[in-house]
C-alpha cells in the first residue's frame, strides 16, 4: 500500500453541533464578483488529438466492463510510468493549504510549461470558438451514443463527457485593485483543471466535485486585460454515473484586502442547547499575504435571518472583540464564546423550524474595517442513540432519505439553483427529509437549499480509495489528493446546520493505522476506525 500515513476519512463520521458556514460579499475590501459570463469554449474532436499538457498519465483500459453491482469491491491500481513531461509537480502545491503537516506540503520546480502555448496567450485569436456562460456542461447536448461498443458506456450516461477542453475568458483588473489579494475560486470543474493566467501556469486541482481557490495576485496586470484560460481533461471510464464535463458550476473572483479572513476561515459551533439559551463558539482564521507583521482587531455580531435569508433587525448578540498579531506571510486563529437567550432553533419540518443566523465577522487595522466575512447557520444538536434512533434537538427523527447524485436529469450537471430546488419540494411532498450526496461533495448552494428547506444530510467525499472500482477513477489521485481533498471538503462544508454526518463510500479496506484527522477534531471530535 502506498503512503501508509497520510491522512484520510474512514468511516461515516457524526457531526453533532457544527452549523453552516459560506463567505459572502462584505463591505470594506471584500468583493465576490461572478464571473459566469462570455466564455470561449474549444473542445478537442478526440483525446487523441488533444495537446500533450497533461497533469499525468494514465493507465491504459484493458477491461472497461460495465455489468458490476454498485457495491462491487474494487480491484488493485495499475502502475504507469511517465515518459513525458507531466504537470502534476506545479498542481500539487495548490492543495499546501489542506496538508497539516509542513514538511508534507509540496515546492512548486522551477518553471512554467505551457507557458508557450498558443491557448494561453492573450493576443491568441478565439473568436471561433464556441460562446458559453457558466455553469457549462459540455457532454449534455449529446449526442447519446449507441450500441454495446460505444466510447461512453451506460455506466457514464452514453453521453460525451469524456475528452480535453479549454475556456478562456478575459479579466478587466483595473489599476485601483493594485495592493489588493486577488483569488479564482472555483466551485467545481470536471475534472483536472489547470489554469494559466496571462500566459503563467497558476495551479489547478484534479478532482472534480471539490471546490477550490487559486491565488492570482502575483499573475495579474493591473489597469488592463488578463487572459485566463482553463484546460479541463475529463477521462472516460472515471465513474460509475453520469458526471458531467467542463465547467459545470459558479467561478468567481475574489478580491481581498491582504490581510483577511481566510478561505472558508470561519468555524461556528454550538453547545448547551436549552430553551433559554445556547453557547456559540467562534474560530476565526486571518490571513496575512503582506510581508510585514500585522495587528488586527476582529468583532463579530449575530443576527436573525429570516426564510429568505435576509437579516432581520438588530443584532442578537455580539461577541468581545478580540486583538491579534498575524505575522508576515503568516496565519493567526482566534477563538471566543457568547452566550444567545432564546435561541430560535434549527430542525427539519414538519415538527420543527429550520431557523438560521447570520454572524458578521469584521477585521478591523489601524481604525479601519479592511475585511468582513458573514457566515450563516444554525443552532441544533443531533444525538445518535444506538438503541432509540436519531435525536435532533431532543425530539426523535425518522430518517427517511434518499441518495441524490450532483446531476441534475435531461438539464445535465451543470448546476441550475431552482432545479435544485424543485427536486428537493418534490422529495419533500414525497416525505423525504434526508439527503445522502451521492457520491461526492455537492454544489454549495445544494447545501444553501438544505440549510433553509431544513433536510438532513449525509456529506460525501469519495467513493474510491487506493484500489479502483472504474479504471479512471479517483484512486488515480488517491495517494497525492486524499488529505487536502477531504479537508478542503469538511472546511468548506463544516458549519451548515444540515450536515449531521460525513461519509465515503464503503472500500474493502480498513487500517487501524489510517485514522481521521479533519478539523472538527480541534473542537472535541474523536477520531475513528
Amino acid at each position: 500500500m502506498r503512503n501508509k500515513n497520510r491522512l484520510i476519512l474512514i468511516g461515516c463520521i457524526s457531526l453533532l453541533t457544527l452549523t453552516n458556514s459560506f463567505a459572502q460579499s462584505g463591505k470594506s475590501d471584500r468583493e465576490r464578483i461572478s464571473i459566469n459570463e462570455d466564455w470561449s469554449f474549444f473542445k478537442y474532436e478526440s483525446a487523441a488529438k488533444a495537446d500533450k499538457l497533461i497533469y499525468d498519465v494514465r493507465p491504459e483500459i484493458t477491461d472497461n466492463t460495465e455489468n458490476k453491482v454498485a457495491d462491487a469491491k474494487p480491484t488493485e491500481a495499475v502502475e504507469v510510468e511517465a515518459k513525458q513531461e507531466v504537470l502534476k509537480p506545479w498542481i500539487l502545491p495548490s492543495g499546501n493549504d489542506f496538508i497539516n503537516d509542513p514538511a508534507k506540503r509540496h515546492v512548486r520546480p522551477e518553471g512554467n510549461p505551457g507557458g508557450d502555448f498558443p491557448f494561453v496567450q492573450s493576443n491568441f485569436d478565439d473568436n471561433s470558438w464556441e460562446k458559453v456562460n457558466l455553469p457549462h456542461d459540455w457532454a449534455i447536448k449529446g449526442p447519446f451514443q449507441k450500441g454495446w461498443n460505444s466510447e461512453v458506456g451506460g455506466g457514464m450516461g452514453r453521453l460525451p463527457v469524456n475528452g480535453v477542453a479549454w475556456y478562456r475568458k478575459k479579466l478587466d483588473i483595473p489599476a485601483s485593485d493594485a495592493g489588493k489579494s486577488i483569488f479564482l475560486d472555483i466551485d467545481g470543474a470536471m475534472s483536472y483543471a489547470i489554469v494559466w493566467l496571462n500566459g503563467q501556469l497558476v495551479g489547478g486541482w484534479p478532482y472534480g466535485y471539490n471546490s477550490f481557490r487559486l491565488d492570482l495576485t502575483s499573475f495579474i496586470k493591473y489597469g488592463g486585460e488578463n487572459q485566463l484560460a482553463i484546460r479541463i481533461d475529463n477521462p472516460n471510464h472515471s465513474a460509475r454515473w453520469y458526471p458531467g464535463a467542463g465547467l459545470y458550476r459558479n467561478v468567481w473572483l475574489t478580491k481581498t484586502n491582504p490581510v483577511h479572513v481566510g478561505q472558508w476561515g470561519t468555524y461556528v459551533a454550538t453547545k448547551n442547547i436549552l430553551k433559554e439559551s445556547a453557547t456559540i463558539h467562534l474560530a476565526v482564521s486571518i490571513e496575512n499575504k503582506t510581508k510585514a507583521d500585522a495587528t488586527v482587531e476582529v468583532s463579530t455580531s449575530v443576527y436573525a435571518l429570516d426564510g429568505k435569508g435576509n437579516k432581520t433587525g438588530k443584532s442578537i448578540v455580539s461577541f468581545a472583540s478580540l486583538k491579534s498579531k498575524v505575522v508576515a506571510d503568516g496565519s493567526a486563529k482566534l477563538e471566543n464564546s457568547v452566550t444567545i437567550k432564546n435561541p430560535r432553533l434549527w430542525g427539519p419540518p414538519p415538527t420543527q423550524q429550520p431557523n438560521l443566523y447570520v454572524a458578521v465577522t469584521t477585521l478591523t487595522q489601524n481604525g479601519k474595517a479592511i475585511d468582513q466575512y458573514e457566515t450563516r447557520f444554525g443552532i441544533r444538536s443531533v444525538e445518535f442513540n444506538p438503541d432509540k434512533g436519531i435525536f435532533v434537538n431532543g425530539e426523535p427523527i425518522k430518517i427517511q432519505g434518499v441518495n441524490q447524485h450532483h446531476d441534475l436529469g435531461a438539464l445535465g450537471a451543470a448546476f441550475n439553483t431552482r432545479a435544485a430546488e424543485r427536486q428537493l419540494e418534490i422529495l419533500r411532498e414525497m416525505g423525504c427529509n434526508a439527503i445522502r450526496m451521492a457520491h461526492n461533495p455537492p454544489a454549495p448552494e445544494l447545501l444553501e437549499l438544505t440549510d433553509r428547506m431544513g433536510f438532513l444530510v449525509i456529506d460525501e467525499i469519495f467513493d474510491s480509495w487506493e484500489r479502483k472500482k472504474t479504471p479512471h477513477d479517483f484512486h488515480l489521485i488517491f495517494p497525492d489528493w486524499s488529505e487536502a481533498d477531504t479537508r478542503a471538503f469538511i472546511r468548506r462544508d463544516r458549519n451548515s446546520p444540515s450536515v449531521i454526518m460525513w461519509s465515503f463510500v464503503q472500500a474493502d479496506i480498513c487500517r487501524e493505522d489510517l485514522l481521521v484527522e479533519i478539523e472538527a477534531e480541534k473542537i472535541g471530535y474523536k477520531k475513528s476506525v
